[in-house]
């Protein structure tokens, strides 16, 4: 056993246990981040370090905190980090779309393309879509996508094999593409 997986087995023993933790799983946590924040467009004002401290301070701030090992945490990490981003597309766009703005004349509007901002809004929405018809498919995603997991490291934390992760994997990124396709197209 990891020194990270005695830490979360003493979280409700020790109540020191969350500052061990941290300095353990903070460079993880922040490749996560980075790597995440890597498909995002260049002007994002959310950094990696500040995606990574929201998300530690959800974590640690949760009443139920039972993380089985490490790849529940990182599972729950992930999580975390996909609301933070989805929460932070939805002010944007919020912002964007009239929130303190002043009125303009139609006519004088050009046709903008999809920001990155509402890319995250349009994969969120088509990814609660799958949620609902696939559960298990949807968390491959989450692992995946948003918490930069490798198949072996998503199979671990779902405690399933590594060829139904990647079957997993191939169907919900065709799903969610054709979903997504079609938002964009409506």
């Amino acid at each position: 056993m990891n020194d990270v997986t005695m830490i979360l087995d003493a979280l409700g023993q020790d109540e020191d246990a969350i500052e061990k933790l941290l300095p353990l799983v903070y460079e993880e946590l922040r490749h996560i981040a980075a790597a995440k924040m890597s498909r995002e467009s260049a002007g994002h004002t959310l950094q990696p370090t500040a995606l990574v401290h929201e998300a530690w301070l959800r974590l640690v701030g949760e009443e139920n905190r039972s993380w089985k090992n490490r790849a529940y945490f990182f599972a729950a990490a992930a999580e975390a980090m996909r609301r933070i981003l989805v929460e932070h597309a939805r002010k944007k766009s919020r912002l964007k779309y009239g929130a303190g703005r002043e009125r303009m004349n139609v006519e004088d509007l050009e046709v903008a393309q999809v920001t990155p901002d509402e890319k995250i809004l349009l994969v969120n929405h088509a990814l609660e879509l799958l949620e609902r018809l696939h559960p298990e498919r949807a968390r491959v995603v989450v692992l995946k996508y948003f918490g930069g997991m490798t198949n072996k490291e998503a199979a671990d934390a779902l405690g399933i094999g590594e060829r139904t992760v990647d079957r997993h994997w191939l169907c919900a990124r065709t799903w969610l593409f054709d979903k997504i396709r079609e938002q964009e197209n409506a």
